[in-house]
């Protein structure tokens, strides 16, 4: 079973917090401010926070300029991941990906079932790497925030959680652009 390795030091990460919605402002985001008191919370430096529309081009646009700032090392998105016809972030997610994280969507179905049974199923939460940056797409409820935060992401980014973590392999995220 996991374990955190209290003999390694713990290494904050720089997150960035986008927030796909229609109708938010910062005064009534519960879910990315349910996602700032987390990442705080951990110990990770939250390093950006912003609010976009349900346009696909605008969300791809501001994934791939945090993913260029050497300064983001992970982006969290909630909102926009369900079923209508104005959920496009895990569309441009996906336009950003260079390589998509199957598993987190799977385990992040799992951790919903046990939470909101079969109603997990209209999920499609989605993580993918993109120029050496973690892309994790959330829904937009503070309770899938916390879910996914609490159940996963605080244990997969704390470098010293065993048997392995995401912060272990992010120098290696981006090596074949170095490999001539």
């Amino acid at each position: 079973m996991s374990r955190i390795d209290e003999t390694k030091d713990f290494l904050p990460v720089r997150i960035a917090v986008l927030t796909v919605s229609d109708t938010r402002q910062m005064a009534d985001d519960k879910s990315g401010q349910t996602l700032v008191d987390r990442i705080e919370g951990a110990g990770h430096a939250l390093v950006a926070r912003k609010i976009l529309p349900d346009e696909r081009a605008l969300i791809a646009d501001q994934l791939r300029a945090w993913c260029a700032d050497d300064g983001v090392d992970v982006i969290i998105s909630t909102g926009g991941t369900g079923l209508t016809g104005r959920d496009v972030t895990v569309e441009a997610h996906r336009d950003v990906y260079e390589k998509e994280i199957d598993a987190f969507g799977m385990v992040f179905t799992i951790v919903s079932m046990q939470k909101i049974g079969t109603s997990a199923v209209q999920s499609r939460a989605t993580a993918g790497v993109a120029q050496g940056t973690y892309l994790f797409a959330l829904p937009g409820s503070p309770g899938a925030c916390k879910d996914a935060w609490d159940e996963i992401l605080v244990r997969q980014l704390d470098y010293r959680h065993r048997p392995c973590n995401f912060v272990e392999i992010m120098p290696r995220l981006d090596e074949h652009l170095r490999r001539k």
